[in-house]
């Protein structure tokens, strides 16, 4: 069964490609682990048929599956331009005015946001998306910026603008993410993402901002400015305030040089697991795929990298949001992350364990090392919080661990995590046990090839106390 058990998740963006019940289950099938729904588009017409339709094929496979808010936060744009086109050269001077209504084909661009209270004349702006260089050269209104082109090229409607330079002071969260949390928080989303964090002060904002609205959501930090990476303690903060990370490697190359994405995408992994943290690695990683029904090697090495460096989930985008072939793409990535982890084993953790040891940290450690011993066919993990399974999961063992817990939100939010395949039964004091003999017997766990029995070792602890574990049990099953 191990073989076969994908220990690295897939999160998939849901989009037009897969807009039906029938799609989003196909998907599901295919080995997807959680939903992303991307707030910068759609309604929430949409939004709500979205959730229904995963929820449904969820309850279908009979298993947790994760739903992730993930919120536009200060993602500036230019507003329409006439003809939706305008060609630049290096040398022109343009006018970036949040007042413009209206784009006459001259000088001056509308843009979505007021950037005349933020930049600083000096500071680096990259147009569409980091296609054309500029730089402020003044601020001629209070809602406007004067800015110089560096190189020929051209600009489209609603394309995106980078400040890799600018501080935005704490002001992330946006009056559309403001709405969009309100909604959230009657939908129950089990992860809600954070754009363009610059701090953990951003964090402990949106934390409060969900406890407000009664939204017990975890707290996924999207890693994309120049500010978040600014030095390794000011990261470390961030990994620690949040839930999750996300690595958003698209506005991250835009804003701090595509050579420091790698690095940081390999220090972040570090840092999660050191912190018992989701880690999740986004964009491009078949991004050949919006286009293509096979994915590049380089690809398929992208996907590779990210499994022996230990993240817990890797992320589809455009490739199932809007591609051609969205449920290839699950089946490759699919097939990438199975070959690998069958095939080597996941890199050493690079950043020592926390000094704030918790007993279930020593006891999850204790538990990976003896199930490794034994060779042990799964870990049984019944869980209250969810935190145990997390804990366990940053130990990386090649063991599949099963969690059991009585509460939904739990096991929908473990199905991102690491090696960990989450069940929601009745407690019980042997629920794990039940649940174990239960998927013995489904065959969804299988005994070493000529046992009949399953080596099963069970950490468990006092129900419903946070943090409470304190007893590990070896079952034959």
């Amino acid at each position: 069964m191990s073989k076969l058990f994908k220990r690295t998740k897939i999160l998939a963006t849901i989009g037009p490609a897969v807009m039906s019940e029938e799609a989003i289950t196909d998907l599901i099938m295919a080995g997807v682990n959680g939903c992303r729904l991307n707030f910068s588009h759609g309604n929430y017409m949409e939004r709500d048929e979205q959730i229904a339709w995963i929820r449904s094929a969820a309850a279908k496979k009979g298993r947790s599956v994760a739903i992730v808010q993930d919120l536009q936060g200060p993602k500036i744009r230019l507003g329409e331009l006439k003809g939706n086109h305008l060609d630049v050269h290096a040398g022109d001077e343009l006018i970036l005015d949040y007042a413009c209504e209206a784009h006459n084909g001259g000088k001056t661009l509308p843009v979505q946001y007021n950037l005349a209270e933020k930049v600083k004349v000096g500071e680096p702006l990259f147009l569409f998306d980091g296609k054309i260089k500029s730089s402020v050269i003044d601020i001629p209104s209070s809602t406007a910026i004067k800015i110089r082109i560096e190189n020929d090229g051209y600009l489209m409607s609603k394309k995106g603008l980078n400040l890799p330079d600018t501080d935005f002071g704490g002001d992330i969260i946006t009056d559309k993410d403001m709405a969009d949390i309100e909604f959230g928080a009657g939908r129950d989303f089990d992860y809600v993402a954070l754009s363009f964090v610059q701090s953990a002060a951003d964090i402990d904002k949106l934390r409060q901002i969900l406890l407000s609205h009664g939204s017990s959501a975890q707290i996924i930090a999207k890693i994309e400015t120049k500010k978040a990476i600014e030095s390794d303690e000011h990261l470390e903060a961030i990994v620690e305030a949040s839930d999750g990370i996300m690595v958003a490697r698209g506005d991250m190359a835009v804003e701090a040089g595509a050579e420091v994405v790698p690095i940081v995408q390999r220090k972040l992994i570090a840092l999660c697991r050191k912190h018992s943290k989701l880690c999740i690695v986004a964009t491009q990683m078949m991004g050949s795929m919006v286009e293509n029904p096979e994915p590049t090697r380089a690809e398929v090495s992208d996907v590779a990298n990210a499994v022996i460096q230990g993240a817990d989930a890797v992320m589809l985008s455009d490739e199932t949001a809007n591609g051609k072939y969205p449920l290839e793409a699950v089946k490759e990535m699919k097939k990438v992350i199975l070959y690998t982890q069958n095939n080597t084993r996941i890199s050493p953790a690079e950043e020592e364990p926390s000094t704030d040891i918790k007993i279930y940290d020593a006891i999850s450690s204790a538990v990976a090392r003896l199930a490794e011993k034994i060779e042990a066919d799964v870990i049984i993990c019944q869980t209250h919080t969810g935190a145990t399974a997390a804990s366990l999961a940053a130990e990386r063992p090649n063991t599949p661990i099963i969690s059991v817990t009585s509460n939904s939100r739990v096991a929908s939010q473990l199905a991102l995590t690491y090696a960990n395949a989450s069940f929601v039964r009745p407690y019980s004091d042997d629920y794990g046990i039940d649940l174990a003999r239960e998927l013995k017997n489904s065959g969804y766990l299988k005994p070493k090839e000529g046992k009949a029995e399953l080596l099963a070792v069970i950490i468990s602890g006092a129900h419903g106390v946070d943090h409470g574990t304190d007893t590990i049990k070896i079952r034959y099953i």
